[in-house]
């Protein structure tokens, strides 16, 4: 099966769970998929197990045709972030742009060495020979908030005012800083040269910079595109060439895409909206994209909830995976309450901000979309065919999935509880 028909037949999965979900289930519709898919793949597992039927080497196989690093990471991520610029309101933005700043900047920062520091001794602790740098990289992938998560669960819950942007605007510009340390702390770990402090300053401004003068550029060349049609039509259709064509440019000349995404869609959602569009399309526009990113979106969160069909479970792993998640949100909870012991000195907050922004700090595809990047074959307990791939890789999936499944569905009474608040003071 080609990896088009495998796509599309993906697609129709996750439609129909989201079809039955809305009938009796009821739950926030990536999460019902996500869980539908891991229900799916258990089934599949535990079948084969006990010789009832074997699935699981059929559908590893298909799943395995389908590169899901590039299927992310070059392929639908544009859009997904494209949509989430277009849904960011300017002014909102600009509120809280120290906050946003700071979150995305330091928290990140200060989450990865922690994490990496915390799961080092404890590596060291249970034996597992498992080096500092690697214990870095993964804080690096999993430090980051993931925007399409945070999107898709938590900004439809329609969270107080500042707390809503910070979460929304801190998921959406952290990703060019994450890559960053990413990328260095990637070359260190697996490169023949060590990089230098002029090597990171030199990949930040080219990759975040880069990134975010190349969005302003594209969104100004589509503004103007836009503004110079009244054809309904051609308006929405313009506006796909921002993901698409505009999304490959920016990986041929090697600056950041997501960035650039996210600062074209803010252009294009807060200017070209009430200039450059008809009536007819400012209308549409919302809808459109709205219907293209619960397209996307139900797809990735199927793929991700598959994804453990791919793993080989030691019972190292199963420690590792254990520990791993307490780390995160310990890790998460830290950064924020640190970050607002600082932000309550010039102005006042809900008092469920740093609850809301620890657990709505949702990580997702992204995540794992890096961890899938790390090469095979670096060895951590080679009599069992361990590798920093394996062990990453299961770490990552299970702060993903206890994120989607767990904090996504149960994020809600906080942000209730911080409505009511607002409504009455």
């Amino acid at each position: 099966m080609s990896v088009y028909y495998t796509l599309c037949f993906l697609a129709a999965a996750a439609m129909i769970i989201a079809f039955i979900n809305s009938k009796i289930g009821k739950m926030q519709t990536t999460i019902a998929i996500t869980a539908g898919a891991m229900i799916l793949s258990l089934g599949i597992i535990i079948a084969g197990h006990n010789d009832w039927f074997n699935l699981t080497e059929i559908a590893t196989t298909t799943l395995s045709a389908i590169n899901f690093e590039d299927f992310l990471l070059k392929g639908i991520l544009g859009f997904l972030l494209f949509a989430g610029g277009l849904g960011i309101k300017l002014p909102n933005l600009k509120d809280q742009k120290w906050e946003i700043t700071v979150l995305a900047l330091g928290a990140t920062l200060f989450s990865t060495f922690f994490i990496g520091g915390a799961l080092w001794l404890f590596c060291q602790l249970i034996g597992l020979p498992f080096d500092f740098i690697y214990c870095l990289l993964f804080g690096a992938l999993i430090s980051p908030t993931d925007p399409i998560a945070v999107l898709a669960i938590v900004k439809k819950l329609d969270a107080p005012k500042r707390i809503s942007t910070q979460i929304e605007g801190e998921s959406l510009f952290n990703d060019g800083f994450g890559l960053v340390l990413f990328v260095t702390l990637f070359t260190i770990a697996f490169g023949n040269e060590a990089p230098t402090v002029g090597n990171v300053i030199h990949l930040f401004v080219q990759e975040a910079i880069g990134g975010i003068v190349y969005g302003f550029l594209l969104g100004l060349l589509f503004h103007y595109l836009i503004s110079a049609t009244d054809d309904h039509s051609m308006e929405l259709l313009l506006t796909i060439g921002v993901p698409t064509a505009g999304y490959a440019f920016a990986d041929i000349i090697h600056v950041s895409g997501p960035l650039a995404m996210v600062v074209s869609g803010i252009m294009i959602g807060n200017w070209t909206r009430y200039i450059g569009f008809s009536k007819e399309s400012e209308e549409h526009l919302d809808h459109f994209w709205e219907l293209v990113d619960e397209f996307l979106n139900g797809t990735l969160f199927l793929l991700i909830g598959l994804s453990m069909l791919l793993f080989q479970f030691h019972s190292e792993d199963w420690i590792v995976m254990i520990f791993a998640v307490p780390l995160v949100l310990l890790s998460r909870y830290l950064s924020v309450f640190l970050s607002y012991v600082g932000f309550k000195r010039y102005r006042t907050y809900n008092p469920y901000s740093v609850k809301i922004l620890t657990w709505g700090g949702l990580r997702g595809g992204l995540a794992l979309a890096m961890a899938m990047a790390i090469p095979a074959g670096v060895w951590v307990v080679p009599e069992k065919g361990i590798d920093v791939r394996e062990i990453i890789l299961v770490m990552t999936y299970a702060v993903v999935v206890f994120s989607i499944l767990v904090q996504g569905s149960t994020i809600t009474p906080m942000i209730e509880k911080a409505k009511q608040l607002e409504k009455e003071q």
